[in-house]
């Protein structure tokens, strides 16, 4: 018997499984639907298009790891701003939590934020500015009082490094275990990287400002 739930539900997670391995771009519509067993019209009738798609697999990720963001906010209750290393451990547990429940979350969220930066990517940068913006800005809140910087501009740009820190680390999970530890897996290793990561980007969060020139 058709089931129009379980297919969405194939139709995702094929998709998601393609993107994590290959990239947005790169997958095509044949082989989501070969992936899934179904054809184009199904996907169109579910997501409506691609791009629906790729929003549909980007939620997917998205909605549990802000939901464990501001469930962990909201046990901090109305106190001071959170200081920056429990407030980014805070995000590497919501990390590691969506990870445990999706394999390819990881990998999927680290191609979106690659993608966001892309000019040519103006309808994802939309989507997840619409629809996420609102839900990470008492984290970010928290984020800039935790950081100490005052200014806009400055804030923007320490938040642009840490975000490509957290990016290249997890897109080369893989690699970076091989180097250290030849043989072992980089699925037992997400945990203790992050928690590796978590001083590094509050040090440089933290940074004292410096004006004078690299010359």
């Amino acid at each position: 018997m058709y089931d129009p739930v379980d297919t969405a539900s194939r139709i995702l997670r094929a998709a998601e499984k393609l993107f994590a391995e290959q990239g947005f771009k790169e997958t095509t519509m044949r082989q989501i639907t070969t992936e899934a067993q179904v054809n184009l019209a199904a996907v169109n009738y579910h997501f409506g298009s691609k791009s629906g798609l790729i929003h549909a697999v980007a939620s997917h990720t998205l909605d549990p790891l802000c939901a464990d963001v501001e469930a962990g906010l909201v046990a901090h209750g109305h106190k001071e701003p959170l200081s920056l290393e429990p407030l980014l451990k805070l995000l590497t547990r919501a990390l590691i939590g969506v990870h445990r429940n999706n394999h390819y979350a990881l990998s999927v969220l680290m191609r979106c934020l690659e993608q966001a930066y892309r000019p040519s990517q103006m309808e994802l940068q939309a989507f997840l500015l619409e629809t996420y913006g609102g839900r990470l800005n008492l984290f970010l809140h928290h984020l800039k009082a935790g950081s100490g910087v005052h200014d806009d501009r400055e804030f923007f740009w320490r938040l642009h490094f840490l975000l490509g820190s957290v990016v290249f680390t997890l897109s080369n999970l893989h690699a970076l275990v091989a180097m250290d530890t030849p043989g072992e897996s980089a699925e037992a290793e997400i945990e203790p990287i992050l928690q590796r990561l978590v001083p590094v980007l509050t040090a440089g969060m933290q940074a004292p400002l410096r004006n004078q020139s690299l010359s």
